[in-house]
């Protein structure tokens, strides 16, 4: 019987992922902060679920039959990948599950920060109605105005496909390039970065955490960004420096933020960006709904089958693709 090692979830999740579970195939919980996680490991095949709790050198010694490493996010920057490498496990994210979710939510993000959403609902909750005038308290609209996404992967697409309901108009700016016939089926083009930066209404991150994109957004940054842009974030807290971040915001040097992600989750209580009215915030909730658990369980299953039956993985995280040989 293959083996899957997976974390706790609530039951209604773990019920998900049960009713998904392959013939044959055996999930097993364990609790990755308690010593029983590692006697489990012994003789698990694969890992199947968050990489939140950290995936290193100890887990690895631990397991030693482990086939692959399937997470349920995106992300894998929690991941140690030079401790996969040493033990040649290679590790996938999701296929994309949650990007639809991760891409909604970045519109909804943009729409809530120039509408000021929560500014008006708190007054309103308070008991007052239109605290201030359309003129000192202003809501903008997204047709017309330039989209600049950062990153156009698996999330950043979905973004571009979403916004043409908007009418907006769409820069990228990518390491890797579509071809002009890919970009005219998106409705997207090509800007070099600092140029998206300085032309954008509302700039979008979408990148992976890495030592190239940690802190890519800084004060220089901030610096060449219109003083009405807005910027979103959805991706990783780190690839943005919240002090040149906090120091925008409040000289003016940009207009607003909206963030689902902090550098340190949870942030402290206090967190300086928490008093700014120009900022709205979500607690890294953009990627699970309650739809992309299906996907996930069913992209990783998909996934562990294709390695038992001796086929490559898909997804693997680009650091690791030379594992495949």
């Amino acid at each position: 019987m293959t083996k899957i090692l997976t974390p706790p979830q609530a039951t209604p999740v773990l019920d998900i992922a049960r009713e998904l579970l392959p013939p044959g195939m055996e999930l097993v919980v364990a609790d990755p902060t308690k010593p029983e996680f590692y006697d489990a490991a012994a003789d698990a095949d694969y890992y199947l679920g968050s990489p939140r709790t950290g995936i290193g050198n100890e887990f690895f010694r631990a397991a030693p039959k482990l086939k692959l490493v399937q997470l349920t996010s995106a992300g894998y920057d929690r991941v140690d990948l030079e401790a996969a490498r040493k033990a040649k496990v290679p590790i996938a994210n999701n296929g994309g599950a949650n990007s639809v979710a991760v891409a909604e939510h970045a519109v909804m993000l943009m729409l809530a920060v120039l509408k000021k959403l929560v500014y008006h609902h708190l007054n309103v909750v308070s008991g007052t109605w239109r605290a201030s005038d359309f003129a000192s308290v202003r809501a903008y609209e997204l047709e017309g105005k330039r989209l600049g996404i950062v990153g156009l992967g698996n999330i950043g697409k979905k973004v571009a496909r979403r916004v043409q309901g908007f009418d907006m108009d769409v820069r990228y700016y990518d390491v890797v390039r579509l071809t002009e016939d890919q970009e005219d089926a998106l409705g997207v083009r090509f800007a070099l970065l600092n140029e998206l930066l300085r032309t954008s209404d509302v700039v979008t991150l979408h990148v992976p955490l890495n030592d190239v994109t940690r802190r890519m957004m800084s004060t220089p940054q901030f610096a060449i960004m219109k003083r009405t842009a807005v910027l979103i974030n959805t991706c990783r807290g780190p690839v943005v420096d919240e002090d040149a971040l906090h120091q925008a915001l409040t000289s003016g040097t940009i207009a607003g933020a909206g963030l689902d992600v902090m550098v340190e989750e949870p942030p402290k209580k206090n967190h300086p960006l928490f008093s700014l009215p120009n900022v709205t915030l979500t607690p890294h909730s953009a990627g699970p709904t309650w739809d992309n658990w299906t996907k996930a369980y069913r992209n990783g299953f998909d996934n562990i089958q294709r390695v038992e039956s001796g086929q490559a993985p898909l997804w693997v995280v680009p650091e690791l693709r030379s594992l495949l040989g």
